[in-house]
């Protein structure tokens, strides 16, 4: 079952057209969002940001696009689907209309979920992606649906047996993972690429920045960082809003501690039940 515009359907009863402008043009974006006992977990957190990116991207939301809407289209899918927690998808893109050049601003949006399935996994290697970078530009802190680069790398690293791979920009420094930003820890600092750098403007992202900032003992920096400085790193882990924090274990001939990511990660998921 998925939610289009509003009305539950039977995925077989959904059709996109070929004129869709998100598969055209890529001209859509979408939040990956965790519900547990049927609760949009950081809800206000994921509304504003596609708030913010429909608003960069030149799209119309209807009127009646609240946050209260927003969740309920969301709890409406979960209910049908009689889930408890799940994984979701919410998709806009613009209406129909025009090549490159739109004929038409307003947007239909598309709901997906699935049952939520999370394992963070004890071991976990990483290498670096380098045969294409991400332009370290405003656009790439989006969720758009331009996500190549995502899956070349994607493959790469299943071709290859790793884990993960963390991206790089134009200047060869380290952007993001393939599905989460990016965070090193050495001594009691942990730093993060700015969104200068061009990651995505994630919500866990957010949220652990500020629970960063409130822990005492720690002190966070959002800045430029090289690749070499993962070989000096005492610990290195991603963040997204399905795992919440994946340690990172190995990085070539690299391993790392994982207690100060595992201590973050209950904090966090104590936050979210608070959300």
């Amino acid at each position: 079952m998925l939610n289009y515009n509003g009305t539950i359907l039977s995925k077989s009863h959904v059709a996109i057209s070929p004129d869709n402008r998100a598969f055209k043009y890529g001209d859509g974006i979408f939040e990956t969002i965790r519900v547990e006992h049927q609760k949009v977990l950081f809800a206000e957190d994921h509304y504003f940001r596609l708030m913010a990116s429909t608003r960069m991207l030149r799209m119309q939301l209807s009127m009646n696009f609240t946050l209260e809407f927003f969740e309920n289209e969301i709890l409406k899918l979960i209910s049908s689907l009689n889930f408890n927690n799940a994984r979701v998808r919410f998709s806009i893109f613009r209406k129909e209309g025009g090549l490159y050049t739109p004929t038409n601003n307003e947007t239909d949006f598309l709901i997906e979920a699935s049952k939520l399935d999370v394992t963070i996994k004890e071991v976990y290697e990483v290498e670096l992606y380098k045969d294409h970078y991400v332009y370290s530009g405003i656009l790439s802190t989006l969720k758009s649906n331009n996500r190549l680069i995502n899956v070349i790398a994607s493959v790469f690293k299943t071709e290859n047996a790793y884990d993960n791979c963390i991206l790089l920009n134009e200047k060869k420094q380290l952007v993001e993972a393939i599905n989460g930003n990016i965070f090193l820890l050495k001594d009691n600092i942990i730093r993060t690429p700015a969104l200068t750098e061009g990651c995505i403007k994630g919500i866990i992202r957010k949220k652990l920045i500020e629970i960063i900032k409130k822990e005492g003992s720690l002190t966070i920096e959002e800045t430029e960082i090289s690749p070499f400085e993962l070989q000096k790193a005492d610990e290195v882990f991603i963040t997204n809003t399905i795992v919440g924090i994946q340690p990172i274990t190995k990085y070539r001939r690299t391993d790392y501690k994982t207690e100060i990511s595992t201590m973050l990660h209950k904090k966090l998921k104590a936050l979210a039940l608070l959300s």
